[in-house]
């Protein structure tokens, strides 16, 4: 099957790394079908793509996720990218809401979409599970506890289910991004906090882009069907874990 016949759903396409891989799959010549919560911004990026569509849809609720699978039976590609992180406090003194809330987007909002489009995977014949989880997910760092936990949750979602489906004709892909600049996931962490979002990347040599991570995830996907990129791993060069980073002056 063409690419042109093949249809890849992103969540979370509203902005940074999911509108970037929207924009990366649109233009290898996929139809797109872009989720996220702000329907606004996903319908302006629609209207900016060849062959992509917006639907707002929140993948925290089951059954708006299901509606979503009824309505869309014929789904080649997901791309789970929807996620976040609340807060930096340590264990000690962190949020259980946040902590909840994180677990929601990053764990259960994999589980809903993966679920819900599974069987239409299945029956492309040729289809490709997405898990963008993060290098969090593979380590821990101090401050990062409960988001940690999430992404450990998305990476074990991953390996799991490419277990779970050999013998299946559907590969499982997860994609680790390092320390990524983009507009929002600092600044939504540190609760509109700027400064220490702008203290993230301070000094640290050309971190990654959502352009350098979507290229990376669309690269993945337009492998040949029986090739499977099991885990990849990708970090700013400045950066050699989550907790050594480069940084000048």
């Amino acid at each position: 099957m063409t690419a042109e016949a093949r249809t890849a759903v992103v969540t979370g396409a509203s902005s940074g790394i999911g509108a970037a891989t929207a924009r990366a799959l649109a233009t290898a010549g996929y139809r797109v079908v872009l989720t996220a919560r702000r329907k606004d911004r996903i319908e302006a990026l629609a209207a900016e793509l060849p062959n992509a569509e917006a639907y707002a849809l929140d993948v925290t609720d089951r059954a708006a996720v299901d509606a979503f699978a009824d309505r869309y039976p014929s789904i080649d590609v997901l791309v789970n990218n929807a996620g976040g992180a609340y807060g930096a406090e340590p264990v000690a003194t962190g949020d259980p809401a946040d902590w909840r809330a994180m677990y929601e987007v990053n764990v259960l909002g994999v589980l809903h979409m993966t679920q819900a489009l599974l069987p239409a995977l299945i029956a492309s014949g040729e289809g490709t599970v997405v898990v963008l989880s993060s290098t969090a997910g593979h380590g821990t760092y101090e401050g990062g506890g409960g988001y940690v936990a999430a992404k450990h949750g998305a990476h074990v979602i991953a390996e799991t289910l490419r277990l779970e489906l050999c013998g299946e004709p559907v590969r499982v892909i997860e994609v680790a991004p390092g320390m990524v600049k983009t507009d929002e996931f600092a600044a939504t962490r540190f609760r509109g906090d700027t400064d220490k979002a702008a203290k993230v990347y301070e000094g640290v040599d050309h971190p990654l882009s959502a352009e350098d991570v979507a290229d990376t995830v669309a690269w993945a996907i337009t492998r040949p069907a029986h090739v499977n990129i099991d885990l990849l791993v990708v970090r700013p060069r400045a950066q050699a874990s989550n907790s050594k980073v480069h940084r000048t002056g």
